[in-house]
């Protein structure tokens, strides 16, 4: 009996896929989800609107037709599909597309020199990791946008992690390298009960402080100054490092578990999530790529499956280890001391 005919369509869709990527991106910085929020707009209006030239117009917006992030009626006006309404205008609170301007900002380029990368094992941004995110920081508007994005990206997590981690049973968190502090004020939002905040360097204060005032949270939630490469680890019942482990390479990893332990009381629980690789590593395509990121990003940095973090956890004296979904592509590990 033969077997099913081999073509190379997915091969070539896979190739081609750069193409779908950027068309997105330009939508998001263009604005075209954001204009058309409130109603829907003829070819030429939205054409106007967002100060495209008359070629190649109608193929870009019936292209974000044909990607599922359009919609389009039989008097050829054009409105937002229902995800892209809820996630691409930059006026909702649910909206991501901060995440898809640091995409293009920061790693769309970059991944021209994955070749490179892999050849010479070597990162292509110009910088070691604590070397560019200090460079970052040093620029006000440069860090306004990532603060943005990383909040935008995180946002989803964070309202899942709200949901099912058992919350009831602890008072305190705090949010490792938590940036504008999107996870703590989402948890604190969900749980009146928590208390805590989040730490990262000193220069992310005012922004974590505006971000939590806005939420009017300030009187639960407070920023912890440090480096987590020099000082310990703020104490709390809870504490979560997302998508930091990944950064840096296998000693510092073991060095940061290390704090986490001796920053928790009995019974205190870590949670770290991650973009998982599968401990078989042949379908966590997510993580795979993400891991490929941090070599083009980073020195040391790669992502890693359930088991092997698993291990450096209890390595670092933790137990009663569980790994649980979040949203798609994300999972946490929940340790206790």
């Amino acid at each position: 009996m033969e077997g099913p005919t081999l073509t190379p369509n997915r091969i070539i869709e896979l190739g081609y896929a750069f193409r779908g990527a950027k068309t997105l991106m330009s939508a998001v910085e263009l604005g075209v989800f954001t204009a058309l929020a409130g109603s829907p707009l003829g070819g030429n209006d939205l054409r106007r609107q967002l100060g495209l030239a008359d070629r190649g117009a109608e193929d870009f917006l019936d292209a974000l037709v044909a990607l599922g992030l359009l919609q389009r009626d039989e008097h050829g006006r054009y409105r937002n599909a229902p995800e892209a309404d809820l996630y691409l205008d930059s006026h909702k609170a649910t909206y991501i597309g901060g995440f898809l301007e640091n995409l293009e900002a920061r790693e769309y380029g970059l991944w021209g020199s994955l070749t490179t990368a892999l050849r010479t094992g070597k990162p292509q941004t110009g910088f070691e990791a604590k070397a560019h995110f200090g460079s970052l920081y040093s620029d006000p508007k440069r860090l306004n946008f990532f603060m943005k994005s990383l909040t935008s990206g995180s946002l989803p997590v964070a309202r899942a992690m709200a949901e099912r981690f058992p919350w009831p049973r602890y008072k305190t968190i705090v949010d490792v390298g938590t940036g504008q502090g999107c996870l703590p004020v989402q948890i604190a939002l969900s749980h009146s009960h928590i208390n805590g905040g989040g730490f990262d360097l000193p220069v992310l204060k005012t922004t974590f402080d505006t971000y939590v005032e806005r939420h009017e949270l300030s009187h639960r939630l407070q920023f912890y100054p440090g480096d987590f490469f020099a000082d310990p680890l703020p104490s709390a019942e809870v504490l979560v490092m997302g998508r930091v482990l990944h950064n840096w390479d296998l000693p510092t990893k073991h060095m940061l578990l290390k704090k986490a332990y001796a920053a928790l009381p009995s019974d205190g629980a870590l949670i770290i999530y991650e973009r998982l690789i599968d401990d078989e590593r042949r379908t966590g395509v997510g993580g795979l790529l993400s891991s490929l990121n941090m070599l083009i990003m980073t020195a040391g940095g790669f992502d890693f499956t359930a088991a092997d973090c698993i291990g450096w956890i209890q390595g670092a004296g933790f137990r009663d280890m569980q790994v649980e979904p979040l949203v798609t592509g994300h999972s946490m590990i929940i340790a206790k001391k």
